[in-house]
């Protein structure tokens, strides 16, 4: 079976929509704050890795868990929420296909409780 790395356009797919992705990051309110201090292009290179990697591609990632990423953070549903629409967009900016767009939206909630720092077993949608 053809990985969703490959199926959404591997590397050159992977960046362009990470560019587009931090552009819009950046221009949203609800969550712009959180990378204000941040070096974007180590971001950047960072974020490459991780997608790729979760996406079947090549795994080059090193960094952090996403629980450990994202603990001091103090992150909510609105936040992760705006991530996962910015996401969306992006990839649907792409022409990245519905089918692809749900698979990726799969593996973001799935690691919904880590990012936020909660227990999945008393977990609400409660922002």
């Amino acid at each position: 079976m053809t990985s969703l790395f490959d199926r959404i356009g591997g590397e050159a797919a992977v960046d362009a929509a990470v560019d587009i992705f931090y552009e819009k990051v950046l221009a949203d309110t609800r969550i712009n704050e959180f990378f204000r201090d941040l070096d974007m292009s180590a971001q950047s290179r960072k974020q490459k890795a991780f997608l790729t990697m979760v996406f079947g591609g090549p795994s080059q990632y090193s960094g952090k868990d996403m629980r450990a990423g994202h603990a001091h953070m103090g992150l909510t549903d609105v936040h992760f929420d705006a991530v996962v629409e910015n996401l969306a967009a992006t990839l649907t900016e792409l022409g990245v296909g519905a089918a692809e767009i749900g698979e990726i939206a799969a593996i973001a909630e799935s690691v919904r409780d880590d990012v936020l720092n909660r227990d999945p077993h008393q977990a609400s949608k409660a922002s």
